[in-house]
């Protein structure tokens, strides 16, 4: 019995799990971008940053509250299983379980008492219904993570990804249901002559004005009923399914360790694992505080020169409401600015375990390899993605959000996304050097890198959002100050740690050369195809424009997939870490393109 129970986990392990996790992840990105592009659509631009303000918030705290303990459960876990302590994992399971509950409860608890401080800081008390709805959302986030955590060290990733898929469809479905009522509701108030949301309405920028932020307060309870949903199922999952642990098994092992000294090898691990996560929350915590705060200033003081220079767009939007209007318009830009990074931090994620074997043994080679992987193939990813944003920002924008209630807010997010397109590598090397800083045993260089990068951050907002004619894309030049800075200083700490030579020519300048090319010709190709694609528009949207955004998409990336092949800018190292990799390195070898 207890042989077959291994033969069940190990086939988890070795055919499923990767493949399992990666599939919900993209269901999960596929989700989120459906649910935000309906709801920035349908709530619009004033909105939209009411709902990014409150989000704000809630990823420190939830960082905080629950990303090391996680991965501290699946550790010890893992380790347990291997040992044959059976009894211990049954140990770990339970202690996780109370600690959660605590630590849900006091995370709940700080972020309503952070609440009315955040909103006053921010100069915005509109996003205060939206944080408080989603307030509840970390206690049923940290239930549900005991779980995952103890799923994921049972190498069972069913689990998670279920409950990841299930958690993101819910926020996808009452997300938009809440927010739609709120806004169906408030307009029904305003036509029958009511108070509005307490608010008394003499015109429909009036209503909306009083709606918005329960409009957002309804998109927010998406997030929090997402959550319920997850730990739902993961609690009905763990009550017919168990553990696959046998009684067999637990007959045979060795008495478990007692409940306070696994408690307190769970904290030591998880600590430095969520401090090192509050590296890519804590930045856009910052944006929100500072970027309104200073906006409340700009716009108080230069509404005239303000909306002259945004004339077209704020039609339509009251004084009280410009300010959340530019940081919604802002926020329309981080949607794809993140995107890039999500997908980078998983591709450098993969060559960690390689490089932490190659550090305990000192292999010095191997080391210098998995390093240089991991910066070339995030680079290799940053590059052409970030640079065909960058020229494109504007009909990328359009296609999305060009026919709803943020069609406005486009054309200031375009500059916006421009930017932050041709500097998004920076941003996509981040959190790959912060996973190798800490295979290298150096944790706490990330934490030091963050504190400045923050601190940069914060002085650039104060002084580039503060200038009229820059607003909201001051912004900009405080996160790419930020990035700039945080890769600096992990870069000089992974070369001065390991001592090796990285070949800059190879990892940075092949890259950027073919991904300068690739803009070059997704710019040109969408600049052609416009002019000779007749104007159509299919239920609202425009048709001619998305048209000529697939074709520079699929122009720019075969000049950059032909111009890495021919300067033979990927390595056979880079090819061997995608999925059947060892086959296409084979087929690219025979043809001269790798060595």
């Amino acid at each position: 019995m207890t042989v077959l129970a291994e033969k069940q986990r190990k086939s988890q392990t070795l055919l499923n799990g990767a493949l399992v996790l990666s599939l919900a992840t993209v269901i999960i990105k596929v989700i989120g971008v459906i649910y935000k592009i309906p709801l920035s659509n349908m709530i619009g631009t004033v909105g939209r940053g009411l709902f990014d303000s409150a989000y704000s918030l809630y990823v420190p705290v939830y960082t905080v509250a629950m990303a090391g303990l996680p991965v501290a459960i699946s550790n010890m876990v893992s380790k347990a299983m291997a040992l044959g302590r059976y009894r211990d994992v049954k140990v770990i399971h339970k202690v996780a379980k109370r600690l959660f509950l605590i630590v849900g409860i006091i995370g709940t608890l700080a972020m309503f008492i952070l609440t009315y401080p955040y909103a006053l800081s921010a100069k915005n008390m509109d996003i205060i219904p939206a944080v408080l709805v989603i307030t509840p959302s970390i206690f049923f986030c940290c239930v549900m993570s005991s779980y995952r955590g103890y799923y994921n060290g049972l190498s069972n990733m069913t689990p998670t990804a279920i409950s990841q898929v299930l958690e993101a469809g819910g926020k996808l479905i009452f997300g938009l249901v809440c927010a739609k009522w709120a806004i169906s509701y408030g307009l029904s108030r305003f036509e029958q002559g009511l108070t509005v949301f307490g608010q008394t309405a003499t015109t429909e920028s009036e209503a909306l004005s009083a709606i918005y932020p329960y409009a957002a307060a309804g998109a927010t309870a998406g997030v929090t009923l997402g959550t319920v949903i997850g730990v739902i199922y993961l609690l009905i999952m763990h009550k017919v399914s168990g553990d696959r642990i046998t009684k067999t098994e637990l007959a045979s092992a060795p008495k478990p360790e007692k409940s306070g000294v696994i408690a307190k090898k769970m904290f030591q691990f998880a600590i430095p694992v969520a401090l090192s996560s509050l590296v890519f929350s804590i930045t856009n915590l910052i944006d929100a505080i500072t970027v309104q705060n200073r906006l409340e200033t700009v716009v108080l003081n230069n509404m005239d020169l303000i909306r002259n220079m945004y004339s077209e767009q704020l039609v339509g939007v009251l004084d009280a409401d410009v300010k959340n209007f530019l940081y919604g318009a802002y926020s329309l830009s981080l949607d794809f600015r993140n995107l890039i990074p999500s997908i980078t931090m998983t591709l450098g994620i993969s060559a960690i375990p390689a490089l932490s074997a190659a550090w305990a043994v000192k292999n010095k080679k191997a080391i210098k390899v998995s390093i240089e992987s991991v910066m070339r193939v995030t680079m290799l990813v940053a590059m052409p993605c970030g640079i065909g944003m960058g020229v494109l920002a504007q009909p990328i924008l359009a296609a999305f959000y060009g026919s709803g209630a943020s069609a406005s807010g486009v054309s200031i997010a375009a500059p916006v996304l421009m930017v932050y397109g041709f500097t998004i590598f920076l941003i996509a090397l981040s959190q790959p050097m912060t996973n190798m800083l800490q295979a290298l045993d150096k944790t706490k260089i990330p934490l030091v890198s963050m504190t400045v990068g923050a601190v940069v951050k914060f002085v650039s907002n104060l002084i580039f959002v503060s200038i009229p004619s820059l607003n909201v894309n001051g912004a900009v030049i405080g996160t790419v100050s930020c990035y700039a800075v945080i890769t600096i200083i992990n870069l000089i700490a992974i070369i001065k740690t390991t001592r090796i030579r990285i070949n800059f020519v190879s990892v940075f300048l092949k890259p950027i050369i073919c991904g300068v090319l690739c803009g070059i010709g997704a710019y040109t190709s969408f600049g052609l195809s416009n002019r000779f694609i007749p104007d159509f528009s299919l239920a609202g949207h425009n048709v001619k424009n998305i048209l000529c955004l697939g074709i520079a998409i699929g122009f720019g990336g075969l000049i950059y997939v032909i111009s890495m092949l021919f300067v033979k800018g990927i390595s056979k190292d880079d090819v061997n870490m995608l999925p059947k990799g060892e086959k296409i390195a084979k087929i690219l070898a025979k043809y001269g393109f790798i060595e």
